[in-house]
């Protein structure tokens, strides 16, 4: 990395950090998800920064409406950032649920804030994996393609994140680990069409488009990668149910008795 680039960075990632300690409450982790995460970032891709807060016991027991979720969407100095946060409470409820959106923000390597809670809500998350999370990553892909159908003409972009879905989806039924960087993923995978199409979502040529004969190859290669996913799951070694509820409830009493 240049200098240069190395210095936008670090500016980056101080403005993302003050915003991090402007929170109202105390934060277990802050990770980045979306195209950064996905290992696809464009130079003007904005920052999707994802965490969970902790409310204090007297706002959870009181009779005011609870802040469950945080959202703050800014633009600033040229830098276009999101921050989501929710109550502990409601992350682990979703932890509890096949929702594998949830595990890649626990997970994220990219990270900006972290605590020794965060490092432990990881250990249990892993006895939350089983294989109905194939489900999640089956009708997202399904939603995903359905957009596309739509589009006309198809742009790169929505494909991309198509084919992100369905090899995150099949590695994690082979492997129970969560994976959503695509660069990662085709070193398992090696599709030889992957890499040009990262190629042009990080040159910012995303919204070229598909021709006929692109998409009816694209067309096959998503039947089969859903057909593959269909049959990881049905063959897969992962759990029919999680175990990890008594300990996510005993860290949640801790973390509530912290704050």
């Amino acid at each position: 990395m240049t200098n240069k680039k190395q210095t936008v960075m670090n500016e980056i990632e101080q403005k993302l950090q003050a915003e991090i300690g402007r929170q109202p409450y105390p934060l277990l982790f802050v990770t980045i998800s979306g195209a950064h995460l996905y290992g696809f970032p464009s130079h003007d891709s904005d920052y999707d920064l994802r965490g969970v807060h902790v409310l204090p016991p007297a706002e959870v027991m009181g009779l005011y409406e609870l802040q469950e979720t945080i959202e703050i969407e800014k633009f600033e100095d040229g830098i276009e950032f999101d921050l989501v946060t929710h109550d502990a409470a409601k992350f682990i409820k979703l932890m509890l649920k096949p929702n594998g959106y949830v595990l890649e923000q626990l997970y994220s390597p990219l990270i900006l804030h972290t605590t020794p809670a965060h490092d432990h809500l990881k250990q249990i998350g892993e006895d939350c994996i089983t294989r109905h999370h194939a489900h999640h990553y089956l009708g997202f892909s399904r939603g995903q393609w359905k957009l596309l159908q739509k589009e006309e003409p198809r742009r790169v972009k929505p494909l991309l994140y198509t084919y992100r879905v369905l090899l995150t989806g099949i590695y994690l039924m082979q492997t129970g680990k969560i994976e959503a960087n695509l660069v990662h993923l085709n070193e398992h995978f090696k599709l030889p069409y992957i890499p040009d199409l990262i190629a042009q979502k990080v040159e910012g040529k995303e919204k070229q488009t598909l021709s006929d004969q692109d998409w009816t190859f694209h067309e096959k290669e998503y039947q089969r990668l859903t057909k593959q996913l269909e049959e990881s799951r049905d063959e897969s070694t992962l759990p029919e149910h999680g175990t990890a509820k008594p300990a996510l409830n005993n860290l949640l009493l801790q973390l509530r008795s912290k704050h």
